[in-house]
């Protein structure tokens, strides 16, 4: 590693010191009582110019809820693009329904997917574990949810919170595509 890889983490540490300690309205001198270090300490790694024991970073990124890969990385590596021709869509109901995901990552117990419904184009939902809460948000058109039976008629800007594990379907109602944007907080499983 180069003395300019050091000097890297250095300033990543100073900025991500800064920012998070900022964020969560503390002073060094809480940070460094929190992660019991002196507060010298926390003074020198956000000028840039401190050199923490491997000790001390744990302490320091425990004491504000983050890792220590976190203070260390810089904010550009963090992020990730994802072209359009790489995101994930399946087509569902002969053609006539899109489900486009929208979380290219694996996160437990979320799902986010946009759901394009051709004109008259029908969807049987797929239920969830016990627990679980959907919610519906029409972005363009109008689409009926028929939930255990019952069904609800929403439109442009309308949001529908359902029980995920309930028997659902979704219909274009409309006279144009019908666009929407579901969320599934899906319930711990033996919970």
């Amino acid at each position: 590693m180069s003395l300019s890889d050091f000097d890297s983490l250095s300033k990543n540490l100073a900025e991500r010191l800064i920012d998070l300690r900022m964020r969560r309205n503390l002073t060094q001198a809480d940070v460094a009582k929190i992660a019991d270090v002196p507060r010298s300490t926390i003074a020198n790694l956000e000028s840039g110019t401190g050199n923490p024991s491997l000790i001390n970073l744990a302490k320091i990124a425990s004491s504000l809820g983050t890792s220590i890969e976190m203070l260390l990385t810089s904010p550009q590596a963090l992020c990730k693009k994802i072209p359009a021709d790489q995101i994930k869509s399946v087509s569902r109901s002969g053609g006539e329904v899109t489900v486009i995901k929208l979380l290219p990552d694996p996160v437990p117990g979320m799902e986010i997917d946009k759901i394009e419904l051709n004109v008259g184009a029908r969807m049987r939902g797929i239920p969830h574990a016990a627990g679980t809460k959907e919610y519906l948000h029409c972005l363009q058109g109008e689409i009926a949810i028929v939930v255990a039976g019952e069904t609800y008629q929403i439109s442009k800007g309308d949001v529908l919170a359902f029980p995920g594990e309930i028997h659902h379907s979704y219909e274009n109602i409309g006279k144009g595509k019908a666009v929407g944007l579901s969320v599934v907080a899906i319930a711990p499983v033996g919970v």
